[in-house]
This record gives C-alpha cells, structure tokens and sequence, in this order.
C-alpha cells in the first residue's frame, strides 16, 4: 500500500500532424479503441486518487470520446513541451502525492511495468529502456552507479552523447513537492525552444539526488505511434501479445499473426481458432470450441463443443 496518494497525469495535446488525419493522434484506434482508452485502462488499474488528462489540439473531440467522471481536464492552448503540459496540471496535484507521467500515444505499456516504476525508492524515477538504434530518442546520461545524471533530447546530443543506447521513455514518477519546484525552474533555451520535462533531472542531480533509472526490459512497452505505419506495428505488437495470452490458456491456433480481437476474450479448454479470425467485444469460448476461417465474432457467448 502506497504511503502517499498516487495521481496520474496523461499528455494527450499533441496534434499529431504525421498521421495526416482530422483525428487527434490519441483517439486513433488500437484493437477497436482509440490510444488513449488503453493508457487509462492501465492508469485505472494502478487505483490513482485522480487522473488528470493533458489535452491541446482536437479537445473537443477528446473530451467527448471520454466523457467519464473520474477524469480531470487540463488545456494546453500553447504547445510549448512536455514540461509546460505536466506543469499545467501540477495545480490540482497536492504535494504530498506522488505524481506519474504517462503518454495518450504509448498504448502498450504494462502495469506491472508501472508498478517496478512507482515502487523505486527516492524523489524522482525514469523509465528507461535499450534500443540498438536509439535514433530520436532522449539519450540517459549515468553516473558510476547507474543513476540518471541527465537526460538529453536527441537534438541536443553531443556525437558522444548520439552513440548512447540506454534511452529516454518519458514516463516518470516523482514526489509532486519536488517536481512543482523543478517544472517551475525550467528553461526554454534549447533547440526545440521548449520546456523539456526531462530537464528536472538534471535539477535532481545537482541536488545531490540523481534520479533512479527503471528498466523496461521489452521495448516495444514504450513506443508510440506518430504516423499510420508506426500505429500499425503497434497494432501487430498488440495482437501478439493477446496471441500469445490466450495460447497460454490453451488456445490452439492455425496462424497467430492472422487473429485479432478487439475486446474482452474468455476462453475455456480446447479451443481452436483457424486462420482470419476476428473477435469484437466481450466474447467468451466454451470447452473445445471450434472457430473455423474468415470468421468474425462479437459479443457472443458460444457454448461448449460450438463449431462455427
């Protein structure tokens, strides 16, 4: 049980121009839902005190698609980086909590990969991550023992600082009292002309509190969609990932990659599911169901020894 309350702040401003869509980047759809609806599924299952939406270009439509009570709402009129949006919610935040920063395009990650984060000791933690190319991401600089000294934007990078793996996912979680100070510390003079929110740890490193650095062992946890290709592998990535869920129950399939479900599944024993399979909504599988080709299924319950 978590000593202090724990509020969630989600930046979903971005305009999201590469997507080349009148729809905000964070309702386009993953699985039959719109980005952002997986972000605040897993925020949900962390049992914040409060959830506080960042929201900028296409509100009203943001808004709309999530017009849940539980949800507070904070504009960003001016995009002016990650660290004016946090900023901005900071006011309804009180000091006392603990405060973790999530992204309305970066529908993958995990709670358990939450949890690692929010347990880590100290004021301030960043979830990082390796890739072999780390090209466009914020570079981890650390010290001797691993703590995160400074984290700088790709833009930034000396040819040194471009050669470094370890990268910047830019979820973190930090004490709200401390973070209030360094958000409010921040400086535009960068080549982006922004506030960086990754600027705050250098702030804790000079403070003689450098920043501790949990690891996200599967990268894919952290990726974001900025275009329809990159949404797409995302996309994939899901349904592998529900694939291989329902395998582990049991579930035979034909072909993995060509099986999509876009809801809720239970299934029971010796389920079978051929190749082009959809299935929409809440959907529940008896014992030794069949599920035979070019087949969609939505929010249907079939019972046991069902061959369709």
């Amino acid at each position: 049980m978590r000593a202090t309350s724990l509020h969630v702040v989600i930046l979903a401003a971005g305009e999201g121009k590469r997507m080349r869509s009148a729809r905000p980047k964070v309702l386009m759809p993953l699985a039959g839902k719109p980005m952002l609806g997986h972000v605040l599924e897993v925020a949900r299952s962390l049992e914040p005190a409060a959830i506080h939406i960042v929201y900028g270009h296409g509100g009203d439509q943001v808004r709309a698609a999530f017009a849940d009570p539980d949800l507070t709402w904070v504009h960003q009129a001016e995009q002016r980086g990650t660290g004016h949006a946090v900023k901005l919610a900071m006011p309804e935040i009180p000091d006392l909590a603990h405060v973790l920063v999530l992204y309305g395009d970066v529908p993958l990650i995990q709670r358990s990969t939450l949890e690692a984060l929010l347990a880590a000791k100290g004021a301030l933690t960043a979830l990082v991550t390796e890739l072999e190319d780390p090209y466009g991401y914020g570079r981890i600089i650390r010290d001797g023992i691993g703590r995160v000294h400074a984290i700088v934007e790709e833009k930034d990078c000396s040819i040194e600082q471009r050669a470094i793996t370890w990268v910047n996912s830019g979820i973190l979680a930090a004490e709200a009292r401390r973070l209030r100070v360094w958000l409010n510390n921040l400086s535009s003079d960068n080549a982006q002309g922004e506030y960086y929110l990754t600027d705050v740890f250098a702030q804790a490193s000079e403070e003689g509190e450098p920043a501790h650095a949990s690891h996200c062992r599967n990268p894919q946890e952290v990726f974001g969609a900025n275009d329809p290709w990159q949404l797409a592998s995302l996309e994939r990535q899901y349904q592998r990932l529900r694939a291989t869920e329902l395998a582990t129950l049991g579930v035979r399939f034909s072909d993995p990659v060509r099986f999509d479900v876009r809801g809720k599944t239970t299934v029971g024993r010796d389920v079978e599911i051929d190749v082009d399979v959809i299935l929409e909504g809440h959907v529940e599988l008896g014992d030794e169901v069949s599920i035979g080709p070019f087949t969609r299924i939505a929010n249907s319950r079939l019972a046991a020894g069902t061959v369709v």
